[in-house]
């Protein structure tokens, strides 16, 4: 959080030299921070699930094809998560 509040600090004093606002460069904080804490769950989602996946095609090998698709399905429907936050990300940089 310090450092947030230090890079907020940094923004404003190199916008009062320039004589612009702060809101540009706040806004670009904003959507970077939003996208990044976007990413972080369909990370662990995704990870957690192919563990999941191999765990159980080691244990049941002739399950592995259908274990297989469904890891695939899970990836599509976590990546999906995401690209929403990438969305996100750019209506706020962008609007």
């Amino acid at each position: 959080m310090e450092a947030i509040a230090r890079l907020i600090a940094a923004e404003a004093a190199a916008a009062a030299e320039a004589g612009t606002t702060t809101g540009d460069g706040l806004t670009a904080m904003g959507a970077g921070l939003a996208y990044g804490f976007a990413a972080i769950g369909p990370a662990l989602g995704i990870g957690n699930l192919v563990g999941k996946s191999v765990e159980a095609m080691a244990r049941q090998p002739e399950a592995a094809g259908m274990v297989r698709t469904t890891m695939f399905l899970g990836i599509a429907f976590t990546e999906a998560l995401a690209l929403i936050g990438f969305v996100v990300f750019i209506l706020l940089k962008f609007a």
